[in-house]
């Protein structure tokens, strides 16, 4: 497959790319408070991957969602919506203004991605681990109608304790899937942390798999693997192309090292921000440490 992708970007480019991330979590933070109900930490410590995704790497067209020979994206994480619809909306394929009437009873952008209400949503996801068996048929789709788009799944690291992950893992390494990359945003965290021991006190602890095991598993299951910090802008462009770029006739895993609540000093790296409301003096700081001023707070 031709290169998508430069083998290298300037700084103005990256700076670019790297403001409208800032520029997502900054909507996603203003949704949330405004919709009083939502989750956090994942959508924020996958905004700059998404941001990548949207604005470099997915052959897609806003303005014509349904093309057939675009690129599909599923996000099988799919409680972070907020943090796809901020993309979306900040790359074109709707009304930024709109993302304040996310899970409002009659609005497009419900709590999870619904394709059916939002024309670019490639699949409806909310129960984890199905994500991968869509986009793994989409994949083979491709394959079957002899097109050459591809096909991207985003999954949390908690997420990968679901069996069906594993499942459809062996059956895309069975099909040699090469048109498939799984992006796995390891933020080391879930929604519940919390492990109550017979002989001792209650302790918190992070997902079942230790630094590196991850990768692991899915080699054992056929797949090449690669790692990403996954807020390093250069590091994601060239991990991606990587990715796209590959000749070894294999489905590939991206292991992005993130930080839950990334952006926001309070949130980060702290499972109950999973999800859960702002109080005013909690919305005020999340826009101080993101840079936004005054006038974009909104009550």
């Amino acid at each position: 497959m031709a290169p998508r992708l430069p083998a290298s970007f300037d700084d103005a480019e990256i700076a670019a790319l790297e403001e409208t991330a800032r520029q997502v979590r900054i909507s996603v933070i203003e949704a949330i408070n405004v919709a009083k109900a939502g989750h956090l930490g994942g959508p924020l410590s996958a905004a700059d991957i998404l941001t990548a995704l949207y604005f470099k790497v997915l052959r897609i067209r806003p303005d014509e969602p349904t093309w057939p020979d675009r690129d599909r994206f599923v996000l099988s994480k799919g409680h972070s919506a907020i943090g796809l619809y901020a993309t979306m909306a900040h790359r074109g394929y709707l009304p930024v203004d709109e993302l304040l009437t996310f899970d409002a009873v009659h609005s497009r952008l419900q709590g999870h991605p619904e394709m059916t209400r939002l024309p670019g949503i490639d699949m409806s996801t909310g129960s984890l681990g199905m994500g991968i068996s869509a986009a793994m048929g989409m994949a083979l789709g491709a394959r079957l109608q002899r097109k050459d788009f591809l096909a991207f799944a985003m999954l949390g690291d908690g997420e990968c304790q679901e069996g069906e992950v594993w499942e459809a893992a062996m059956a895309a390494a069975r099909h040699r899937l090469d048109n498939l990359v799984v992006i796995v945003d390891e933020n080391h965290l879930q929604q519940f942390g919390w492990l109550v021991d017979r002989d001792g006190p209650t302790r918190l602890v992070k997902p079942p798999h230790t630094p590196g095991q991850l990768a692991d598993k899915w080699r054992a299951f056929g797949w090449r693997v690669l790692d990403m910090d996954g807020h390093d802008m250069r590091d994601i462009l060239a991990t991606l192309r990587q990715a796209i770029e590959q000749t070894d006739s294999r489905p590939t895993a991206i292991i992005a090292q993130t930080v839950k609540g990334k952006g926001v000093s309070y949130m980060e790296d702290d499972y109950t921000w999973h999800s859960k409301p702002l109080s005013p003096e909690d919305y005020a700081t999340a826009l101080a440490d993101l840079g936004a001023g005054t006038e974009a707070v909104r009550q």
